[in-house]
């Protein structure tokens, strides 16, 4: 009992010298995030194909379903964006999988605490997007559950969310699936989640559009997705300046996925007659 109450005792005080810190002044901080999408292999690839070619496939989809973001922060903005890096030749998969993933690009992440802002910019065939949105209210459900990650103790919180973007599995339509009416994209997909946080860093921030909670977010876990802090640096004196993403066609995350999900259908249809891009197979095809 000693123990449990000096760790919290101590947990507190740091926490009120950091919040100190922060408000006396103009802090940023870099989270280094590592986020990991696992495939479920069961509908992975087209009806009848053998194992030992699924295997193969999802290994070299591997490296571009494992990517490393920065997450630069302060205490009311944040922007979230992917870690450049060169891939190794040959990498990402193959055939309609690898024209997917480099045909669908996803760019910079911002949101606002103190605006309820959430702007994120996009390109489809080489069409800029900026999907421009709210960031989502989570009912953030405390455990009492708490753990290490790194140097920071952690605490557990459950909550749900509406999921955007397309299925990584890249499942192709069964036979008799082409003609169903069924529009699944037009339907709430809400997912369950499970956050680690420490109020040792007080910023209500987090990767990608989460937040909400009194310490930055150092791990999520939703679905087949992990994303997990490896690293964090506050105050450097190399700052940077969080910028407002304002390039390309305003849309929501609803029209967005909407127009998402309509160019993968003409991928698919286009990759199954010899193609691979809508508009006919030309480069830059859907461009407008």
């Amino acid at each position: 009992m000693k123990t449990v109450l000096f760790r919290f005792l101590t947990l507190s005080f740091c926490v009120f010298l950091m919040s100190n810190t922060l408000s006396a002044q103009d802090f940023q901080g870099k989270a280094y995030y590592m986020s990991k999408t696992t495939i479920d292999m069961a509908n992975f690839g087209r009806p009848g194909m053998d194992e030992d070619m699924k295997k193969r496939i999802a290994a070299r989809l591997k490296n571009a379903l494992e990517k490393t973001y920065i997450l630069t922060f302060n205490k009311s903005e944040s922007v979230y964006k992917e870690d450049e890096r060169l891939d190794a030749p040959g990498g990402g998969g193959g055939g309609f999988g690898r024209m997917m993933m480099g045909n669908f690009v996803a760019g910079n992440q911002y949101k606002s605490i103190k605006s309820k802002a959430f702007l994120q910019e996009q390109e489809v065939f080489g069409k800029k997007f900026l999907i421009t949105d709210s960031i989502p209210e989570f009912e953030w459900k405390m455990t009492g559950e708490s753990k290490q990650i790194g140097q920071y103790t952690c605490f557990k919180a459950e909550g749900t969310k509406i999921k955007y973007g397309l299925d990584v599995n890249f499942r192709r339509p069964r036979p008799g699936e082409e003609n169903k009416e069924e529009q699944p994209e037009k339907k709430k997909n809400i997912v369950d989640v499970v956050v680690w946080y420490t109020p040792q860093i007080p910023v209500s921030q987090g990767p990608s559009d989460y937040w909400g909670l009194p310490g930055l977010i150092l791990e999520v876990n939703e679905g087949r997705t992990t994303i997990l802090c490896s690293k964090i640096i506050m105050n450097t004196d190399d700052k940077e300046t969080i910028k407002v993403p304002s390039k390309g066609k305003k849309v929501s995350r609803e029209e967005f996925d909407e127009i998402s999900q309509k160019k993968m259908e003409e991928m698919r249809q286009n990759f199954r007659r010899g193609g691979g891009r809508p508009g006919g197979g030309r480069p830059g095809g859907g461009r407008g």
